[in-house]
């Protein structure tokens, strides 16, 4: 059975599940939580995280090195239980090795380390990735944090997106679970994105490049969560119709492209770490103080 450790300062409490390093809550000291609930009826993840691949392949099956594999939606990191290695008040660290079940669909050596670590009001989820083996290593990476929509307190308020940088990348959308390379025009206006349900009854919308480093979610005249990310060039924003929660997921990658190839290392932003190199990934969100 999955364990979970618990992370906790002032200001802020975390808890993390051994099963693919997901954190499962995440509250404020004035007791307000901000992380969704993972309730079945919509869905149940919470804040996964995506490895070796974000999103989906063709027939659900990719080419690694001229060979076919099995691999399911945003990869086996989230199914598989994880080690803890190290935990203080503040910082818990999994680990995920290359073992017999990852090697019949990801045939590498390799090592994943998911650390949550607080700072102050300021939540830091890292991932670390390590080629343990002797040929290039191609892969995806990606989070997937959901937070509540409506935010605590602000029913009935607007709620906006704002990139730092006041860009206006442009969309991508999906089919069959597939990236359509077609850019369309985006939906920000100088860097601001009135949220609307309706926007994700198309599945998620997907900004492959100029979002930038960092935003805030925020309901008007109310709470807001500001985010930076470091190594993660695309973003997508996603809702299951209906649900009360929006997912901020920065990845280093995406699902393959309609008609493009099945090979993991020709999926749009994959990397490629070399024998025995590491790359680190990671997002910061700053929660509001007490009310």
């Amino acid at each position: 059975m999955p364990s979970q450790t618990r992370i906790a300062n002032q200001h802020l409490t975390v808890d993390v599940s051994s099963l693919g390093a997901e954190m499962q809550s995440l509250a404020t000291a004035d007791g307000r939580s901000w992380l969704w609930n993972g309730d079945a009826a919509f869905w149940n993840g919470r804040s996964p995280i995506l490895f070796p691949m974000v999103g989906k392949a063709p027939e659900n099956r990719v080419s690694i090195e001229g060979r076919s594999y099995e691999m399911a939606q945003h990869g086996f990191a989230r199914r598989s239980e994880f080690d803890l290695v190290a935990a203080t008040e503040t910082m818990c660290r999994y680990e995920l090795a290359a073992s017999d079940m990852t090697r019949a669909v990801y045939p590498f050596e390799f090592l994943l380390a998911v650390e949550h670590a607080l700072d102050g009001l300021k939540l830091t989820v890292s991932a670390e990735v390590e080629n343990r083996d002797t040929r290039p290593m191609p892969f995806g990476l990606g989070f997937h944090p959901a937070f509540l929509w409506p935010l605590p307190g602000a029913e009935g308020k607007a709620h906006i997106v704002t990139l730092d940088n006041g860009a206006e990348p442009p969309l991508v959308r999906l089919g069959n679970g597939l990236i359509d390379p077609e850019r369309r025009d985006s939906p920000f206006k100088a860097g601001r994105l009135i949220l609307d349900h309706a926007m994700f009854e198309a599945d998620a919308m997907i900004f492959p490049e100029g979002a930038g480093e960092g935003l805030a979610y925020a309901a008007e005249d109310g709470p807001a969560l500001k985010f930076s990310f470091e190594n993660l060039p695309n973003l997508a924003l996603w809702q299951k119709p209906g649900a009360p929660f929006i997912c901020i997921e920065p990845w280093h990658g995406t699902a393959a492209e309609l008609g493009g190839s099945d090979d993991l290392a020709e999926r749009p932003y994959s990397t490629i770490l070399q024998p025995g190199a590491k790359a680190r990934f990671a997002f910061t969100v700053e929660l509001p103080g007490r009310l």
